[in-house]
Formats: C-alpha cells, sequence, structure tokens
C-alpha cells in the first residue's frame, strides 16, 4: 500500500471546482478513505481492499500533474534534484518504523524468524521489497497475520519508489522525443504512457493468471495502475460533465471503493483487470472533482477528520501493518478481534501523528537540504546509516551465537547417534541446540550444478530444475532423485554416500509435486512435470531412481501412496530401473522449531504422541503388491521415539518448520541411512 505524496493535492486545469494549483481537500479525503479502507480490512476482514491500489492511482496522478507543468511550461526537469527531494521526504519516516520494528522484533519475535526481519528490513530500506516477497512466494492473504513479517507492507511502498524513479524518465524522454519531431509534448506522453497501460494491464492479466502470487509483488504488473493515473491527469482538463452526472459520479466511485473488496474475488484474481473496480472508481472521484453541491461525495472527503486522516495516510500506512502484527505476536493469537482491532487502530493512529508532527513535517520544511543537493545526500546517507548499523549489528549477533552453538557440535550434539543402543552415547544438557534456529533456513539440502551435455534434458519444462552432482572421477553408478522437497531433504545423507562411493546424482525437482501419475491430488502442472520426468528418466536408463515413496498427513497418522506411484515403479522395473522409496516423515500443524522457543523442547506440544502422529504401519504391503521389486526405506524409528516424536533428539533439532527434516539431523543418521539402504537396495 503506498501512501507517500507525490506532489500537493493541486486541481488540474479546467477540473470542476478547482484551479491550476489549489488544494483539493476531497482527493486528500479519498486518500483518508483509502487508508482506511486498508486498515481496516488487514485488521478484521483479512481481505484486500483495493485501497492499494487507489493509492497508487493518485500518487501517479499527482506526480503527472507536476511534470506536466514543467515539461509544458518548458522548465528544466533536474531530475536529480527532484529524487533527492522526494526520497529525503519519504524516506525518514521509513527509517523510524524499521527501527521501531527491529527494536520490537528483537523482543516479541522469536529468534527462528529475525533472518527473514533482517533481510525483509534491508529490502524495504531500498526499496526492492516487493521483489523479496515475490520470490519467496509470500501468501499475503493468509489468514494468521502473527506468522506474517511485521514489514510486509512495504512491498508497495517499494513499488512506489521504483515508479518514482522511473516515471520522471518517461516525462524526459517524451519531452526530449516532442523536441526532437517538433511534436506536442501532451501527445508524445499519452503516446508513451498509453503503450505502458496496454503492455502493463495486458503483461498483469497473463500472469495474474499463470502466478498470482508473484504478480501480486511484480512491479511489471503494477505499472498499468499507474500509467492510469497519467492518462487520467491528461484527459481530466477536458472533460466536462453536468453538474448531476458529477455528483452521481462522485458517490458511485465512493461506494464501489467501499464494496469493491467484498464483492470481487480478490484473491483469486488481483491484480489483472479486476483491479480495474477500485481504480476506476477513485477516477470516477477525481472526475467529480468539487461540485460545491451540499449532497456531493466531495463534500463527505472534504470533512475535516477525514482530511485530517489523509494528512497522516503515509505514517498510518506505515505503522499499522507492524503494530497488528507484532501485537498478535505477543498475544500468540491468529486474529485480533474486535476490541483488539480497535486497539491495534488507536496505537497506529497515535505513532501516525508522532511521526508525521516530529519527522515527516520537519523534513518537509527543512530548506537547509533542499538549497544543496550534496545537503540532500546526507540526510539520505543519515537515514541510511541508521538503519544499516543495527541490522549489521544484529546480523553479527546471529553469526557469533550460530558459530558458538556449533563449536562443540561433536560432543554436545549427537542428534540420531543417542538412538543407536549399541553407541551408548547421552546428550548434556544445557547446552545449545543445533542448528541454530536463526541458521533453519540454510537447512535445505543446497542445488546449485545445473545439468549440461548429456544429462540435460530435453523437454524444456524440467530443463531449468535439473542439477548433478559429479564424483571426482568416472562415477561408478548413476541415481536420479524425483519427487517434492522432500526427495530433496533425504538426500542429505545419499549424496554423502555418494561422494564417498564416486556416485553420480541427479535431480529433477519440483516442490509439492509427488512422483507418480495421474491427475488425483495433483495439479496438472504437476502431472505434466512428472510425465516429462519419467520420459527423462527412461532416457538416461540410471541405475537407480530415488523418491519418497508415501505421503504423510498433518491430520492423519497414516501414510499413503501417491496416486499412480506403484504403477509408475513398476513400470521403471519393467524397464530395468530399480526405485527406492523412502517412508515419508510426520508432518505437523505447526512449527517444531517455533513450538521449542515458545513452549520447551520437554513440552508435550512439541513431542506429541507417535500414535497420533505417524502409524507403525506404512502402506508398504499395497506397493510391493503392485511393485514387488521396490526397495523400501523406513526411518520413522529415528524420527520418533516409542511414544512421541519429538521436536528435539540428540540436542540437534529435528526439523525445520512443520513437515521437513534438518540437514543437521540428517547428516547424524548417516549411519543407520547406510546401512538401510545397503541391505535394501541392489547397487
Amino acid at each position: 500500500m503506498a501512501v507517500a505524496e507525490a506532489s500537493p493535492t493541486a486541481a488540474p486545469r479546467g477540473a470542476a471546482g478547482g484551479s491550476d494549483r489549489g488544494f483539493r481537500p476531497e482527493v486528500q479525503g479519498l486518500r483518508a478513505l483509502a487508508v482506511l479502507m486498508v486498515v481496516t480490512y488487514h485488521v478484521w476482514f483479512g481481505r484486500v481492499s483495493g485501497g492499494v491500489d487507489v493509492f497508487l492511482l493518485i500518487s501517479a496522478f499527482l506526480l503527472s500533474l507536476s511534470f506536466l507543468r514543467k515539461v509544458e511550461g518548458g522548465k528544466p526537469l533536474d531530475l536529480a534534484r527532484h529524487w533527492l527531494h522526494q526520497f529525503k521526504r519519504l524516506l525518514p519516516a521509513v527509517v523510524v518504523v524499521i527501527v521501531g520494528v527491529l527494536g520490537a522484533s528483537y523482543v516479541l519475535v522469536p529468534p527462528s524468524r529475525w533472518p527473514d526481519i533482517i533481510e525483509q528490513s534491508w529490502a524495504s530500506l531500498f526499496y526492492v521489497q516487493n521483489w523479496v516477497l515475490a520470490s519467496n512466494a509470500v501468501d499475503y492473504y493468509a489468514d494468521d497475520h502473527s506468522l506474517a513479517s511485521p514489514l510486509q507492507h512495504f512491498w508497495s511502498l517499494s513499488v512506489q519508489g521504483q515508479v518514482f524513479i522511473l516515471w520522471p524518465l518517461l516525462f524526459l524522454a517524451s519531452a526530449l522525443l516532442a523536441r526532437r519531431f517538433r511534436l506536442r509534448v501532451r501527445g508524445v506522453v499519452l503516446l508513451v504512457f498509453g503503450v505502458v497501460f496496454v503492455a502493463s494491464l495486458g503483461f498483469s492479466i497473463w500472469e495474474t493468471y499463470t502466478n498470482q502470487a508473484y504478480a501480486y509483488f511484480d512491479t511489471r504488473a503494477r505499472l498499468w495502475e499507474f500509467a492510469l493515473g497519467t492518462l487520467l491527469a491528461l484527459a481530466l482538463p477536458f472533460i466536462r460533465l453536468p453538474l448531476a452526472l458529477r455528483i452521481a459520479a462522485g458517490w458511485v466511485g465512493v461506494v464501489a471503493m467501499l464494496s469493491g473488496g467484498f464483492i470481487l474475488d480478490v484473491q483469486g484474481q488481483f491484480p489483472g483487470y479486476v483491479a480495474l473496480w477500485p481504480l476506476l472508481a477513485a477516477a470516477l472521484v477525481i472526475v467529480a472533482g468539487q461540485t460545491g453541491s451540499a449532497i456531493g461525495a466531495d463534500r463527505f472527503l472534504s470533512a475535516k477528520p477525514l482530511v485530517r486522516v489523509g494528512d497522516l495516510s503515509y505514517a498510518l500506512y506505515l505503522w499499522h501493518w507492524p503494530v497488528l502484527v507484532l501485537a498478535l505476536i505477543w498475544q500468540d493469537r491468529p486474529s485480533p478481534g474486535v476490541l483488539g482491532g480497535f486497539i491495534v487502530i488507536a496505537v497506529s493512529l497515535v505513532l501516525a501523528y508522532l511521526t508525521m508532527r516530529f519527522v515527516e513535517r520537519p523534513m518537509r520544511a527543512l530548506a537547509w537540504a533542499d538549497r544543496r543537493r550534496r545537503r540532500a545526500v546526507v540526510v539520505l546517507a543519515v537515514s541510511v546509516a541508521l538503519v544499516a548499523a543495527p541490522l549489521a549489528g544484529w546480523q553479527h549477533l546471529i553469526t557469533q551465537q550460530a558459530r558458538d552453538a556449533a563449536a562443540n557440535a561433536d560432543t554436545n550434539n549427537p542428534g540420531a547417534l543417542v538412538l543407536d543402543p549399541l553407541l551408548d552415547l547421552s546428550a548434556p544438557e544445557g547446552v545449545p541446540l543445533i542448528p541454530a534456529t536463526t541458521e533453519m533456513g540454510k537447512e535445505y539440502f543446497q542445488l546449485d550444478s545445473v545439468c549440461a551435455g548429456d544429462d540435460e534434458p530435453e523437454d524444456e519444462l524440467i530443463r531449468s530444475e535439473c542439477y548433478v552432482i559429479d564424483p571426482p572421477s568416472a562415477p561408478v553408478r548413476d541415481i536420479i532423485v524425483v519427487g517434492d522437497s522432500h526427495s530433496q531433504q533425504w538426500s542429505v545423507p545419499l549424496a554423502a554416500m555418494a561422494q564417498e562411493r564416486g556416485w553420480k546424482l541427479t535431480f529433477v525437482l519440483l516442490g509439492g509435486c509427488k512422483y507418480g501419475s495421474g491427475p488425483e491430488g495433483r495439479t496438472p502442472e504437476c502431472e505434466q512435470w512428472n510425465a516429462a520426468v519419467t520420459d527423462y528418466v527412461l532416457k538416461q536408463a540410471p541405475d537407480l531412481v530415488y523418491t519418497v515413496g508415501t505421503v504423510a498427513r498433518s491430520d492423519d497418522p497414516q501414510d499413503v501412496l501417491p496416486a499412480g506411484f506403484a504403477r509408475t515403479a513398476r513400470m521403471l522395473d519393467d524397464s530395468g530401473i530399480q526405485v527406492a522409496a523412502v517412508r515419508d516423515n510426520p508432518r505437523f500443524g505447526t512449527s517444531r522449531v517455533l513450538c521449542v522457543e515458545t513452549q520447551g523442547a520437554e513440552s508435550p506440544e512439541c513431542n506429541p504422541p507417535r500414535a497420533e502422529t505417524l502409524t507403525d504401519q506404512p502402506p508398504v504391503a499395497e506397493l510391493l503388491d503392485q511393485a514387488p521389486n521396490v526397495a523400501f526405506l523406513d526411518f520413522t524409528d529415528h524420527l520418533c521415539r516409542d511414544e512421541v516424536c519429538p521436536a528435539v533428539v540428540g540436542n540437534v533439532f529435528v526439523y525445520i518448520d512443520d513437515n521437513h527434516v534438518s540437514a543437521t539431523y540428517l547428516r547424524t543418521m548417516l549411519p543407520v541411512f547406510t546401512q538401510r539402504f545397503d541391505e535394501t537396495v541392489r547397487l
């Protein structure tokens, strides 16, 4: 949600009820209405309101008015001065919020979540938060906001910051083209931004349909919303409507804005063409302008309380989300409730007022910094340093704590080795657990050498997701690992064996896609993927295909076979390719790391009964009945004890989240893994 002002709310030439540079209180009221929609939807409804789109339109509309006056008046654009002035106004409030969030997060947020907050603090500071969230496929619509980042909302400010750099360049290019070819500047601006609108809207519709989680944060899928604001600024002087029609347009716009989030399926269709709803609603309000009528929407929007909230809109947007998220973390609740929501909003308003009064307004009026560019640079540098210093210090602390935890791991953290009765090992009490909770993001088995040459798949669908680990010399055996992230995690001990024995490992994996055949329980993409993987395996003819052969569930202790897996395994066996299937590990309803951090390693919540987690009877008989030569590996006895399935074994975290086993724990399982692999697999 971007609420930063691009310029004073001035009325364009010819707009109803306003002068070229007169203050338009109804636009400030429109901004207030949008931020209140955002806040209330976040706090109570868990839905997307469309308010962010209104802000994007308004910011582009105001920015475009300012630049149109300059280019049409023949004034120099002086982009460097413009950018310095713009970010000198925007960044200090951002710094205050980020520093406040860092301090509160250190006290309230479990350490396992610190790395994400640090990463997003850097991204927010440099206006690239949207790309970080897009790459992480963040679910912006998640019901439980307590699990969200307190800085997640900075994505829209990042988009706006990027556009604040791009838009002046497009106006400069338009002015240069108009001068070069002796054309009217307004006509060239119309052409340039019309192309941006059409291209971005088309791209947004396509990407929203194919990958909505990414499209939501993608700047390219949002440019058309800004372009619409620019086109509105171009068209407004030529729009002449009767008073009655303007009054109607204003109220239709207000009602459409307020209702869109409830009427539309924004979760399934934003930000494609559906985003036209809030944008056109806001455009109607702007077109209606100042009607001077007692029953006009502008009279409602120009009310002093709304205008004052409009003054607070930037700071209120900055504060409301972290206040909400941190309050939910503190209370350990998924939502604030009615009373709690009012408290969140009240606290956010107080913080917003203080930020506006003591940060925004003083920085906006700081004429000293506007007189010389280098002074504005100093302001920006100091602002960045105020965030960079605590961030760098916090990162150093995390790194040092992780080193201290791992310093005596061989003695203090035996992990799965304590389950071997022949070793007679025990785990000392009172020592740090490993991996450090701040290091959990590094616990995934890393794949970085892409397939090339004879290993490269012909099918483009899987080509970019094929990786290989070659032995130092000519490979003795050739193994292909297929399936999802669980197959990837179970490759930790397999890779250690492979390196020691000179085996070659090839990985073709897709998250959330269990290996097998048939549409049951699979997306069309997964079904197509598995077909391509099977074709690749048959062509490569490896000695072994290695995968996870069952599906565990957090709500049912009985795991099942993936649809069509036994049939596919039998087909590979008939082609002379052996299949090794590992039983899936237990899955839980909540993060095991978070449970230990908040409840303690010995808490029953973190050590659920084995009978309720994963049964003693895997579906191996069903599998072997259809594919008798499959080598089935079951390590449940090293993930669960006789009575419980613990989150920590031998001072090592067994899981990194609610369903993935940590690489550190799997490495402690190497002896038992090697023994059972050799006993079961024919290589």
